[in-house]
Protein backbone atom coordinates (compact mmCIF):
# COMPACT_ATOMS: atom_id res chain seq x y z
CA UNK A 1 0.00 0.00 0.00
CA UNK A 2 0.69 3.21 -0.66
CA UNK A 3 1.05 5.60 2.48
CA UNK A 4 -1.57 8.03 2.42
CA UNK A 5 -1.15 11.43 4.07
CA UNK A 6 -4.14 11.49 5.49
CA UNK A 7 -3.87 8.91 7.71
CA UNK A 8 -1.95 11.63 10.12
CA UNK A 9 -5.59 13.78 10.38
CA UNK A 10 -7.28 10.38 10.53
CA UNK A 11 -5.60 9.56 13.70
CA UNK A 12 -6.03 12.59 14.87
CA UNK A 13 -9.95 12.85 14.43
CA UNK A 14 -10.46 9.38 15.81
CA UNK A 15 -8.89 10.78 19.04
CA UNK A 16 -11.55 13.16 19.46
CA UNK A 17 -14.59 11.38 17.63
CA UNK A 18 -16.25 8.06 18.66
CA UNK A 19 -16.70 7.86 14.77
CA UNK A 20 -15.11 9.29 11.67
CA UNK A 21 -16.60 8.92 8.04
CA UNK A 22 -14.52 8.35 5.06
CA UNK A 23 -15.70 9.59 1.74
CA UNK A 24 -14.22 9.82 -2.17
CA UNK A 25 -14.58 8.44 -5.32
CA UNK A 26 -14.80 4.83 -5.73
CA UNK A 27 -11.34 3.15 -5.84
CA UNK A 28 -9.65 5.88 -3.94
CA UNK A 29 -8.35 3.88 -1.56
CA UNK A 30 -10.40 4.08 1.22
CA UNK A 31 -11.39 0.68 2.03
CA UNK A 32 -7.19 0.50 2.19
CA UNK A 33 -6.83 3.03 4.44
CA UNK A 34 -9.49 1.84 6.97
CA UNK A 35 -8.22 -1.34 6.92
CA UNK A 36 -4.68 -0.47 7.82
CA UNK A 37 -5.59 2.26 10.39
CA UNK A 38 -8.06 -0.77 12.33
CA UNK A 39 -5.83 -3.51 11.37
CA UNK A 40 -7.01 -5.36 14.32
CA UNK A 41 -10.72 -4.58 14.63
CA UNK A 42 -13.40 -6.09 12.35
CA UNK A 43 -14.08 -5.20 8.71
CA UNK A 44 -17.60 -5.51 7.09
CA UNK A 45 -18.85 -4.35 3.74
CA UNK A 46 -22.13 -3.72 3.23
CA UNK A 47 -21.85 -4.08 -0.21
CA UNK A 48 -22.58 -7.56 0.30
CA UNK A 49 -26.06 -8.03 0.71
CA UNK A 50 -25.63 -11.38 3.32
CA UNK A 51 -23.90 -8.49 5.82
CA UNK A 52 -26.30 -5.96 4.59
CA UNK A 53 -29.23 -7.76 5.61
CA UNK A 54 -27.57 -9.37 8.54
CA UNK A 55 -27.39 -5.55 9.74
CA UNK A 56 -30.41 -4.52 8.84
CA UNK A 57 -32.44 -7.47 10.14
CA UNK A 58 -30.92 -6.99 13.74
CA UNK A 59 -28.95 -3.68 14.15
CA UNK A 60 -28.89 -4.19 17.68
CA UNK A 61 -27.47 -7.74 17.50
CA UNK A 62 -24.98 -6.73 14.50
CA UNK A 63 -23.22 -4.30 16.48
CA UNK A 64 -23.33 -6.13 19.36
CA UNK A 65 -20.61 -8.43 17.67
CA UNK A 66 -18.40 -5.08 17.69
CA UNK A 67 -18.07 -4.21 21.19
CA UNK A 68 -14.34 -2.49 19.80
CA UNK A 69 -16.05 -0.67 16.88
CA UNK A 70 -14.55 -1.99 13.50
CA UNK A 71 -14.88 -0.84 9.48
CA UNK A 72 -18.29 -0.56 8.13
CA UNK A 73 -17.43 0.04 4.61
CA UNK A 74 -19.88 1.43 1.92
CA UNK A 75 -22.40 2.46 5.16
CA UNK A 76 -24.86 4.14 2.48
CA UNK A 77 -25.88 1.06 1.32
CA UNK A 78 -27.50 0.52 5.18
CA UNK A 79 -29.05 3.97 6.15
CA UNK A 80 -31.09 2.70 8.67
CA UNK A 81 -28.38 1.12 10.53
CA UNK A 82 -27.06 4.67 11.75
CA UNK A 83 -29.16 5.51 14.25
CA UNK A 84 -28.44 2.53 16.06
CA UNK A 85 -24.93 3.25 16.07
CA UNK A 86 -25.29 7.06 17.26
CA UNK A 87 -27.00 4.88 20.60
CA UNK A 88 -24.21 2.50 20.03
CA UNK A 89 -21.41 5.02 20.37
CA UNK A 90 -23.48 6.96 23.16
CA UNK A 91 -23.51 4.05 25.62
CA UNK A 92 -20.26 2.67 25.28
CA UNK A 93 -18.81 6.52 25.50
CA UNK A 94 -15.17 5.59 24.19
CA UNK A 95 -13.72 7.57 21.24
CA UNK A 96 -12.59 5.72 17.97
CA UNK A 97 -14.74 3.11 18.24
CA UNK A 98 -15.51 3.07 14.21
CA UNK A 99 -14.05 3.87 10.32
CA UNK A 100 -17.18 4.51 7.81
CA UNK A 101 -16.79 4.56 4.58
CA UNK A 102 -19.09 5.60 1.88
CA UNK A 103 -18.96 6.37 -2.33
CA UNK A 104 -21.69 8.94 -2.80
CA UNK A 105 -22.20 12.28 -0.60
CA UNK A 106 -26.39 12.43 -1.50
CA UNK A 107 -27.39 9.95 1.11
CA UNK A 108 -24.23 9.18 3.08
CA UNK A 109 -23.66 13.08 3.91
CA UNK A 110 -27.43 13.38 4.83
CA UNK A 111 -27.86 10.17 6.89
CA UNK A 112 -24.80 10.62 8.62
CA UNK A 113 -25.19 14.11 9.56
CA UNK A 114 -28.65 13.92 10.64
CA UNK A 115 -28.20 10.87 12.48
CA UNK A 116 -24.79 11.22 13.82
CA UNK A 117 -24.15 14.82 14.27
CA UNK A 118 -21.67 15.70 16.44
CA UNK A 119 -20.34 12.34 16.54
CA UNK A 120 -18.48 11.86 13.59
CA UNK A 121 -15.74 13.34 11.90
CA UNK A 122 -15.13 13.23 8.14
CA UNK A 123 -12.33 13.08 5.85
CA UNK A 124 -12.09 13.04 2.28
CA UNK A 125 -10.31 10.89 0.51
CA UNK A 126 -9.35 11.69 -3.04
CA UNK A 127 -7.08 9.39 -5.53
CA UNK A 128 -3.26 9.84 -4.99
CA UNK A 129 -0.86 13.13 -5.11
CA UNK A 130 1.75 13.73 -6.78
CA UNK A 131 3.74 14.09 -2.71
CA UNK A 132 2.03 10.69 -2.11
CA UNK A 133 3.37 9.08 -5.37
CA UNK A 134 6.96 10.94 -5.01
CA UNK A 135 6.82 9.64 -1.57
CA UNK A 136 6.81 5.92 -2.83
CA UNK A 137 8.71 6.11 -5.26
CA UNK A 138 6.23 5.92 -8.02
CA UNK A 139 5.94 9.12 -9.48
CA UNK A 140 5.44 8.88 -12.79
CA UNK A 141 8.73 10.68 -14.64
CA UNK A 142 7.17 13.04 -17.22
CA UNK A 143 4.39 15.55 -16.70
CA UNK A 144 2.56 13.66 -19.82
CA UNK A 145 2.67 10.60 -17.91
CA UNK A 146 0.95 11.95 -14.86
CA UNK A 147 -1.85 13.50 -16.71
CA UNK A 148 -2.13 10.54 -18.79
CA UNK A 149 -2.43 8.27 -15.30
CA UNK A 150 -3.51 9.97 -13.03
CA UNK A 151 -3.74 9.17 -9.45
CA UNK A 152 -5.70 6.14 -8.99
CA UNK A 153 -3.89 3.66 -6.34
CA UNK A 154 -4.96 0.39 -9.40
CA UNK A 155 -3.25 1.98 -11.78
CA UNK A 156 -0.08 2.08 -9.38
CA UNK A 157 -1.20 -1.26 -7.67
CA UNK A 158 -1.52 -3.83 -10.35
CA UNK A 159 0.10 -4.28 -14.17
CA UNK A 160 -3.12 -1.91 -16.04
CA UNK A 161 -2.71 0.64 -18.18
CA UNK A 162 -5.23 3.41 -18.45
CA UNK A 163 -6.87 2.00 -21.34
CA UNK A 164 -7.48 -1.32 -19.75
CA UNK A 165 -8.57 0.18 -15.99
CA UNK A 166 -10.69 2.75 -17.04
CA UNK A 167 -13.33 1.61 -19.23
CA UNK A 168 -13.95 -0.66 -16.75
CA UNK A 169 -14.19 1.68 -13.60
CA UNK A 170 -16.77 4.33 -15.81
CA UNK A 171 -19.01 1.12 -16.42
CA UNK A 172 -18.45 -0.67 -13.27
CA UNK A 173 -18.74 2.59 -11.06
CA UNK A 174 -19.69 6.21 -12.48
CA UNK A 175 -22.85 4.14 -14.42
CA UNK A 176 -23.86 2.03 -11.60
CA UNK A 177 -23.70 4.78 -9.33
CA UNK A 178 -25.64 6.84 -11.28
CA UNK A 179 -28.15 4.46 -11.83
CA UNK A 180 -29.05 3.91 -8.02
CA UNK A 181 -29.19 7.61 -7.88
CA UNK A 182 -31.72 8.93 -10.63
CA UNK A 183 -33.63 7.14 -13.53
CA UNK A 184 -31.13 7.46 -16.46
CA UNK A 185 -33.69 6.80 -19.18
CA UNK A 186 -31.20 6.84 -22.04
CA UNK A 187 -27.66 5.81 -20.60
CA UNK A 188 -26.15 6.76 -24.19
CA UNK A 189 -27.26 10.23 -23.58
CA UNK A 190 -26.10 10.57 -19.80
CA UNK A 191 -22.76 9.08 -21.39
CA UNK A 192 -22.21 11.56 -23.81
CA UNK A 193 -23.11 14.74 -21.32
CA UNK A 194 -20.49 12.97 -19.22
CA UNK A 195 -17.50 13.19 -22.50
CA UNK A 196 -19.40 16.90 -22.96
CA UNK A 197 -18.00 17.91 -19.30
CA UNK A 198 -15.13 16.63 -19.79
CA UNK A 199 -14.16 19.02 -22.42
CA UNK A 200 -15.02 21.67 -20.22
CA UNK A 201 -13.33 20.87 -17.34
CA UNK A 202 -11.06 24.00 -16.25
CA UNK A 203 -13.74 26.15 -18.15
CA UNK A 204 -16.70 27.80 -17.27
CA UNK A 205 -19.88 26.05 -16.53
CA UNK A 206 -22.97 27.27 -19.22
CA UNK A 207 -25.53 24.62 -18.25
CA UNK A 208 -27.42 25.89 -21.36
CA UNK A 209 -25.16 24.97 -23.56
CA UNK A 210 -24.96 21.86 -22.21
CA UNK A 211 -28.52 20.88 -22.21
CA UNK A 212 -28.29 22.03 -25.80
CA UNK A 213 -25.85 19.49 -26.63
CA UNK A 214 -27.41 16.86 -25.12
CA UNK A 215 -30.98 17.53 -26.38
CA UNK A 216 -32.37 17.87 -22.70
CA UNK A 217 -33.53 20.16 -20.09
CA UNK A 218 -31.66 23.00 -18.41
CA UNK A 219 -32.65 21.29 -15.12
CA UNK A 220 -31.85 17.85 -15.94
CA UNK A 221 -28.09 19.34 -16.49
CA UNK A 222 -28.19 20.49 -12.68
CA UNK A 223 -29.57 16.93 -11.55
CA UNK A 224 -27.03 15.42 -13.56
CA UNK A 225 -23.95 17.78 -12.49
CA UNK A 226 -25.41 17.24 -8.85
CA UNK A 227 -24.58 13.62 -9.51
CA UNK A 228 -21.34 13.37 -10.35
CA UNK A 229 -20.55 16.05 -7.91
CA UNK A 230 -22.29 13.40 -5.60
CA UNK A 231 -20.09 10.58 -6.44
CA UNK A 232 -16.84 12.57 -5.99
CA UNK A 233 -16.48 12.66 -10.35
CA UNK A 234 -16.28 16.68 -10.91
CA UNK A 235 -16.59 19.72 -8.68
CA UNK A 236 -17.58 23.20 -9.08
CA UNK A 237 -14.96 25.53 -8.74
CA UNK A 238 -16.66 29.30 -7.28
CA UNK A 239 -15.85 32.60 -8.22
CA UNK A 240 -14.30 34.85 -5.75
CA UNK A 241 -17.02 37.13 -3.83
CA UNK A 242 -14.49 39.90 -3.66
CA UNK A 243 -14.50 42.36 -6.32
CA UNK A 244 -12.43 45.41 -6.03
CA UNK A 245 -14.95 47.55 -7.57
CA UNK A 246 -14.83 45.25 -10.97
CA UNK A 247 -17.50 43.60 -12.16
CA UNK A 248 -16.89 39.58 -12.15
CA UNK A 249 -18.32 36.48 -13.50
CA UNK A 250 -20.72 34.53 -11.36
CA UNK A 251 -20.53 31.47 -13.40
CA UNK A 252 -18.71 28.51 -12.01
CA UNK A 253 -15.83 26.72 -13.41
CA UNK A 254 -15.58 22.76 -13.58
CA UNK A 255 -13.15 20.29 -13.15
CA UNK A 256 -12.79 16.61 -12.36
CA UNK A 257 -11.42 15.14 -9.33
CA UNK A 258 -8.79 13.30 -11.77
CA UNK A 259 -7.14 14.09 -14.63
CA UNK A 260 -6.06 10.11 -15.98
CA UNK A 261 -9.88 9.99 -16.09
CA UNK A 262 -10.06 13.22 -17.84
CA UNK A 263 -7.73 11.64 -20.20
CA UNK A 264 -9.63 8.94 -20.99
CA UNK A 265 -13.02 10.45 -21.16
CA UNK A 266 -11.40 12.95 -24.17
CA UNK A 267 -10.17 9.80 -26.27
CA UNK A 268 -6.86 10.14 -25.06
CA UNK A 269 -5.89 6.32 -25.67
CA UNK A 270 -1.77 6.99 -26.02
CA UNK A 271 -0.08 9.01 -23.24
CA UNK A 272 1.80 10.39 -26.99
CA UNK A 273 -1.47 11.65 -27.56
CA UNK A 274 -1.28 13.79 -24.48
CA UNK A 275 1.62 16.63 -25.48
CA UNK A 276 -0.36 17.70 -28.61
CA UNK A 277 -4.19 17.50 -27.55
CA UNK A 278 -5.82 21.29 -27.89
CA UNK A 279 -7.28 21.02 -24.50
CA UNK A 280 -3.55 20.22 -22.89
CA UNK A 281 -3.62 23.36 -20.98
CA UNK A 282 -7.05 22.72 -19.60
CA UNK A 283 -5.88 19.26 -18.34
CA UNK A 284 -2.93 20.78 -16.96
CA UNK A 285 -4.83 22.83 -15.03
CA UNK A 286 -7.29 20.31 -13.88
CA UNK A 287 -4.50 18.58 -12.36
CA UNK A 288 -3.19 21.54 -10.32
CA UNK A 289 -6.29 22.64 -8.97
CA UNK A 290 -7.41 18.79 -8.08
CA UNK A 291 -3.75 18.85 -6.11
CA UNK A 292 -4.75 21.65 -4.44
CA UNK A 293 -8.00 20.04 -3.16
CA UNK A 294 -6.27 16.75 -2.06
CA UNK A 295 -3.80 18.98 -0.21
CA UNK A 296 -6.77 19.94 2.28
CA UNK A 297 -8.38 17.17 2.06
CA UNK A 298 -5.61 15.21 3.54
CA UNK A 299 -5.88 17.26 6.41
CA UNK A 300 -9.43 16.89 6.99
CA UNK A 301 -9.78 20.83 5.97
CA UNK A 302 -12.30 21.88 3.84
CA UNK A 303 -10.68 23.49 0.66
CA UNK A 304 -10.96 27.38 0.28
CA UNK A 305 -10.32 27.70 -2.86
CA UNK A 306 -11.73 30.10 -5.73
CA UNK A 307 -10.74 31.41 -8.87
CA UNK A 308 -10.86 35.09 -9.97
CA UNK A 309 -12.39 36.58 -13.25
CA UNK A 310 -13.49 40.23 -14.30
CA UNK A 311 -15.45 41.25 -17.01
CA UNK A 312 -12.89 41.51 -19.71
CA UNK A 313 -11.69 38.37 -19.47
CA UNK A 314 -8.94 38.75 -16.82
CA UNK A 315 -8.05 35.65 -14.77
CA UNK A 316 -5.96 34.23 -11.61
CA UNK A 317 -6.71 30.21 -11.85
CA UNK A 318 -6.62 29.92 -8.07
CA UNK A 319 -7.39 32.00 -4.98
CA UNK A 320 -6.52 30.47 -1.96
CA UNK A 321 -7.92 32.62 1.52
CA UNK A 322 -5.57 32.50 4.04
CA UNK A 323 -6.98 34.17 6.96
CA UNK A 324 -7.58 37.73 5.71
CA UNK A 325 -5.30 37.81 3.17
CA UNK A 326 -5.63 35.98 -0.37
CA UNK A 327 -3.33 33.64 -2.33
CA UNK A 328 -3.26 33.79 -5.92
CA UNK A 329 -1.82 31.08 -8.28
CA UNK A 330 -1.37 31.14 -11.85
CA UNK A 331 -1.25 27.68 -13.81
CA UNK A 332 0.60 27.54 -16.93
CA UNK A 333 1.41 24.25 -18.91
CA UNK A 334 4.43 25.45 -20.28
CA UNK A 335 7.64 23.96 -19.46
CA UNK A 336 9.37 27.23 -20.44
CA UNK A 337 8.61 30.14 -18.21
CA UNK A 338 7.85 33.45 -20.27
CA UNK A 339 6.45 36.84 -19.40
CA UNK A 340 3.10 35.87 -20.47
CA UNK A 341 2.78 34.29 -17.74
CA UNK A 342 2.62 36.58 -14.78
CA UNK A 343 0.12 39.18 -16.59
CA UNK A 344 -3.05 37.95 -14.58
CA UNK A 345 -1.12 37.71 -11.06
CA UNK A 346 0.25 41.22 -12.10
CA UNK A 347 -2.90 42.28 -12.71
CA UNK A 348 -4.37 40.84 -9.46
CA UNK A 349 -1.46 42.45 -7.63
CA UNK A 350 -2.30 46.02 -8.96
CA UNK A 351 -6.33 45.30 -7.75
CA UNK A 352 -6.16 43.55 -4.90
CA UNK A 353 -3.19 45.62 -2.82
CA UNK A 354 -2.28 44.75 0.07
CA UNK A 355 -4.67 41.81 0.72
CA UNK A 356 -2.78 39.87 -1.86
CA UNK A 357 -0.48 36.97 -0.04
CA UNK A 358 2.49 35.13 -2.24
CA UNK A 359 1.87 35.17 -5.58
CA UNK A 360 2.47 31.91 -7.49
CA UNK A 361 3.16 30.58 -10.66
CA UNK A 362 2.81 26.60 -11.15
CA UNK A 363 4.14 25.58 -14.39
CA UNK A 364 5.00 22.51 -16.47
CA UNK A 365 8.89 22.31 -15.76
CA UNK A 366 10.53 21.17 -12.66
CA UNK A 367 12.34 24.15 -12.21
CA UNK A 368 11.01 26.40 -8.58
CA UNK A 369 12.71 29.86 -7.76
CA UNK A 370 11.47 33.32 -7.39
CA UNK A 371 10.67 35.94 -10.01
CA UNK A 372 9.80 39.50 -8.77
CA UNK A 373 8.20 38.39 -6.01
CA UNK A 374 5.68 35.85 -7.56
CA UNK A 375 6.72 32.17 -6.17
CA UNK A 376 7.77 29.60 -9.39
CA UNK A 377 7.17 26.08 -8.72
CA UNK A 378 7.61 22.73 -11.21
CA UNK A 379 4.21 21.44 -11.01
CA UNK A 380 5.78 18.13 -8.77
CA UNK A 381 6.20 20.67 -6.13
CA UNK A 382 3.07 22.51 -6.42
CA UNK A 383 1.83 20.92 -3.41
CA UNK A 384 4.78 22.46 -1.11
CA UNK A 385 2.91 25.66 -1.24
CA UNK A 386 0.45 24.16 1.21
CA UNK A 387 2.84 23.62 4.21
CA UNK A 388 3.40 27.70 4.50
CA UNK A 389 0.20 27.82 4.88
Amino acid sequence: MIPRTAEIALGDLLQGFPIVTITGPRQSGKTTLAKKVFSGRPYFSLEDPDIRRMALDDPRGFLGRLPDGGVLDEVQRAPELLSYLQSHVDADGRMGLFLLTGSQQFGLMFNVTQSLAGRSAFIELLPLSIGELTKANKSPQSLDEMLFHGGYPALYDRRLTPSQWFPAYVTAYVERDVRQLIKVQDLEIFQRFVRLCAGRSGQLLNLSSLAADCGVTHNTIKSWISVLEASYILFQLRPHHKNFKKRLVKSPKIYFYDVGLLCWLLGIREMAQVATHPLRGHIFETLIVSEYMKGYFNRGETAPLHFWRDSNGVEVDLIVDVGALLMPIEIKSGQTVNRDFFMGLKHWMGVAGDLSDRPTLVYGGTESYNHGGVDVIGWKKCGESLVKM
